[in-house]
């Protein structure tokens, strides 16, 4: 089996980042992803609050980043992490995936998450036939149309606002009386005259072979309403990637997130956490920086083991 000083699981920005600063130190190290590099990252359709770039996207943030890391670390994507075992050995962790087993002497969680859903009557149903959790992914196709956007972080906002400027006709639906995303973004949605619907939740889809309409339940008076639409994209957060830290012991929060200290570290020795999988604030930025952080944690407890 190849060995390795550090195996990173995960390559969005912070798992990147990781890989990077891990290469540049000197180390043998690895990245895994069971997709392709950049994860959620991928779907961002622009960001104005990246140091360095008044206006990017996801994916072309996470082209240059990656062309970077593979120039000081091996990448491999499309395999999938399936079991991590903690060994006494030297190197003390056997990492199994669909395609290969490993060796390292640490690892850094870079897992990520995933898009939460309604679980709404018809959710299911209709995934794909007007049915969206990726704006950057599907909005071309409802472009005149009319659709509504869930959820009231920064995310849905976003999303609302690169929608509207494709040319879609968006409604954004969230389900209390105010919004939690940054005031610049909630000043846009009302520059561009972004319809909003505060205090409703979405009860069912419906339709035929595409969505065709959703009720809608006022979350003070419980009345419902039929809104009919073409489309409905959904931000309402995200589900933390943890199956591999509960096979290692990590310690989780009650929300399921991995716990860390200040280095990245976990309950674990030489496990270290980064990114959206850990507590904290979900941003590119930081991810950035606990994957710079973490990788320089692992080569400090290497040297001293």
């Amino acid at each position: 089996m190849e060995k390795y000083d550090i195996i990173i699981v995960g390559a969005g920005p912070g798992g990147l980042t990781a890989g990077i600063y891990a290469g540049r130190q000197g180390t043998r190290n690895l990245i895994l992803d069971k997709g392709f590099a950049g994860g959620l990252g991928r779907e961002v359709p622009e960001m104005e609050n990246y140091p360095g770039f008044d206006n990017i996207s996801g994916m072309e943030l996470i082209d240059k980043m990656k062309s970077q890391a593979i120039k000081n670390c091996e990448l491999h994507e499309n395999e999938n992490v399936l079991e991590i075992i903690k060994t006494d050995d030297e190197y003390r962790f056997t990492i199994k995936t669909d395609k290969n087993s490993y060796l390292s002497k640490t690892i850094i969680l870079a897992t990520g998450s995933s898009h939460r859903q309604l679980n709404a009557k018809g959710e299911e149903e209709f995934k794909g036939k007007g049915v969206s959790y990726c704006a950057t992914c599907d909005g071309f196709f409802f472009q005149g149309r009319d659709i509504i956007m869930v959820g009231g972080g920064n995310s849905a906002l976003q999303e609302a606002l690169y929608l509207d400027n494709l040319g879609a006709n968006v409604t954004l639906v969230h389900r209390r009386d105010e919004f939690r995303a940054q005031k610049h973004l909630q000043n846009q949605i009302k520059e561009e005259g972004i319809n909003v619907i505060y205090n409703a939740v979405v009860e069912e889809i419906k339709g035929d072979m595409l969505v065709e309409s959703v009720v809608l339940k006022d979350t003070q008076t419980g009345v419902l309403t039929d809104l009919p639409i073409n489309g409905i994209f959904i931000s309402i957060g995200y589900i933390p990637h943890t199956e591999l830290a509960k096979q290692l012991g990590v310690n989780l929060d009650e929300s399921d997130h991995i716990i860390i200290d200040k280095e990245q570290k976990t309950n674990i020795d030489y496990v270290y956490a980064i990114g959206d999988v850990c507590v904290g604030l979900k941003q590119w930025v930081v991810a950035c920086g606990e994957g710079a952080v973490a990788a320089t944690s692992a080569y400090h407890d290497l040297k001293n083991s």
